[in-house]
């Protein structure tokens, strides 16, 4: 069982330098543009940030003239930059160079206490100077089989210890972590954090948070952590991210400190994807107040440039703990708020797994709409693994985006999650065929590993997976696509909701580009774009659909600059 060593993966992953060229160009390509009105190309051009041309590689050398520097890509294939339009980045960062247990080859739960205690004791004693032992790892969320902080006691006791659920929706916390994060015997005045928290029979804290409660955590780290030791952990994740190609994220919690780090990796020159960052806490109610309003207008005002822009708010219609995920809003409350935010001009997006947590959503978006009169407002709608059959045109209908994560597709006991009316989950196809979008993302760090081209895979295939290592825990997420020890196990679950390989880059590139209004800028490789691109090891459009999970990132470039490289320059 392997675990992610700061220092040698970063040695890796940190950002190669740039060349100083200002003009490239890039000939003898197998180039998808994601253009529809000119799709396929050869050859680039580029000038400093900017895509210059697109074409013949005859074309792209007479555009960028007799002094640019010209690189052969002998027929590899390349795509638009990968846009991640669903990650919780900070999460994944601080997780990166923590303890994990659950990866796609293996997955130590406590169900095995004692090789459990010593993974995560080895890792203790390998960082002697970490303030906070962060791990992540599958657990239980149902009670009565959450753990409980005497195991994670057992790993350190003058250090906090926060082991968070593989959902993100939970967090586990040793005895000095549950000081810390200021837990006692008496119930917290914010009743919906008070809901979460996990008690004993005589009151007394478990140890594991839920949703809305895991706050607390948050809060308390984030006051142990410097500027610069958060900032070095963004760039390490940040840089993990560019190397599966990605570009672009979308970051589906977050705040306007969060948004302030990435403003200050930007002002450093050393902010490798662009970011959209929404106001949000997993679980959590949103409380309009004069404060929160506040910091929304600052960061829509102070961030709308190509790096780092705001304007987004995320809402969570369900949770994601549980056998069932619990109900976060009722639809009057949730229609209430979203009414307000969207009259003030801000995007949003909601969390929704279940069928009628869905259905509740777009029912608040069609009313917001009828309401508030027509804008370009680009509504989204995440996850939704359940959907009903007559609410899959709606989202052409009202112009909502959803954005779905193929990795979560499709485990062994999808075909158990709705006995009663048989729908399928992830339809992706019939959403495409009802005339709407896809925009396609990773929700990482709750997918290990963020790789678009295993999601894509399973986009077009729908393999179908188990993992006996999580078999037995209660409340675990849907899905289970190459995580937490899954395998495949030969079967394919509702082919027919499988969509093409060019769908799937569509869903990654220009439609996850229009979800975030950032389409007049990247998404596509054409003239006057930003140059984001991914140079691939294989073909994607043309090889067995058993291997597109095998295809790596030969080069990442960002704005004309390569940022990952996956071979020793």
């Amino acid at each position: 069982m392997r675990y992610i060593i700061w220092t040698a993966l970063a040695m890796i992953l940190l950002p190669v330098p740039a060349l100083a060229a200002s003009s490239l160009v890039f000939i003898n390509g197998h180039i998808y543009t994601a253009n529809s009105a000119s799709p396929w190309a050869q050859a680039i051009a580029i000038s400093g940030s900017r895509i210059q041309a697109v074409g013949t590689s005859k074309a792209a050398r007479k555009a960028a003239g007799p002094r640019a520097v010209i690189v052969d890509l002998n027929g590899r294939t390349v795509i638009p930059g990968i846009i991640d339009g669903h990650t919780h980045t900070l999460y994944g960062s601080l997780e990166l160079a923590g303890a994990n247990l659950s990866t796609p080859e293996r997955s130590i739960t406590p169900d095995n206490r004692s090789e459990f205690v010593a993974f995560l004791k080895r890792y203790s004693a390998e960082h002697p100077k970490e303030k906070v032992i962060f791990g992540r790892a599958d657990f239980s969320t149902t009670p009565p089989g959450v753990p409980s902080h005497e195991m994670l006691d057992e790993v350190a006791t003058d250090r906090p210890v926060i082991v968070r659920n593989t959902s993100e929706h939970a967090v586990w916390l040793n005895a000095t972590a549950i000081r810390l994060a200021g837990l006692t015997d008496y119930p917290l005045e914010d009743a919906a954090e008070e809901k979460g928290v996990l008690r004993d029979a005589s009151g007394h804290p478990s140890g594991v948070l839920l949703e809305a409660a895991t706050r607390l955590v948050d809060r308390a780290t984030d006051t142990m952590l410097t500027q610069e030791e958060k900032l070095a952990r963004l760039r390490f994740g940040i840089s993990y991210l560019n190397s599966f190609g990605i570009t672009s994220i979308v970051n589906a919690t977050g705040s306007l400190a969060e948004i302030r780090l990435y403003a200050a990796l930007r002002d450093r020159g050393e902010l490798t994807v662009r970011t959209r960052t929404a106001f949000g806490d997993v679980g959590a109610h949103h409380k309009l107040t004069p404060e929160f309003l506040s910091q929304l207008s600052e960061a829509r005002r102070q961030y709308d440039d190509e790096w780092v822009s705001a304007n987004l708010v995320k809402l969570f219609a369900d949770g994601g703990t549980g056998l069932i995920p619990p109900i976060i809003y009722e639809p009057h409350e949730y229609l209430r708020l979203v009414m307000e935010l969207d009259k003030q001009g801000f995007q949003i997006m909601t969390h929704a797994i279940r069928d009628d947590t869905v259905h509740m959503v777009l029912d608040a978006y069609q009313a917001l709409e009828s309401a508030n009169g027509p804008r370009d407002r680009r509504l989204r709608l995440e996850h939704l693994d359940l959907l009903r059959p007559e609410d899959a045109p709606r989202f052409a209908q009202l112009e909502v985006v959803p954005s779905m994560q193929a990795s979560f597709c499709c485990s062994s006991e999808a075909e158990k999650v709705d006995k009663v009316n048989g729908w399928a989950i992830d339809r992706w196809k019939s959403v495409l065929d009802a005339g709407g979008r896809l925009a396609f993302s990773s929700d990482w760090p709750c997918m290990w590993v963020p790789n678009p081209f295993v999601a894509m895979a399973e986009a077009v295939r729908r393999d179908t997976w188990r993992s006996q290592d999580t078999e037995s825990i209660a409340g675990s997420e849907l899905g289970g696509q190459a995580q937490g020890g899954a395998r495949k196990t030969g079967g394919r679950y509702t082919p027919q909701e499988g969509i093409s390989v060019q769908q799937v880059v569509d869903a990654y590139t220009r439609d996850g580009a229009y979800a975030e209004f950032a389409d007049s800028r990247v998404g596509t490789l054409e003239p006057g774009k930003f140059a984001d691109f991914v140079v691939l090891s294989q073909d994607i459009f043309s090889v067995p659909s058993e291997t597109l999970a095998d295809t790596e990132v030969l080069e990442t470039w960002v704005s004309g600059k390569k940022v990952y490289n996956h071979r020793a320059d």
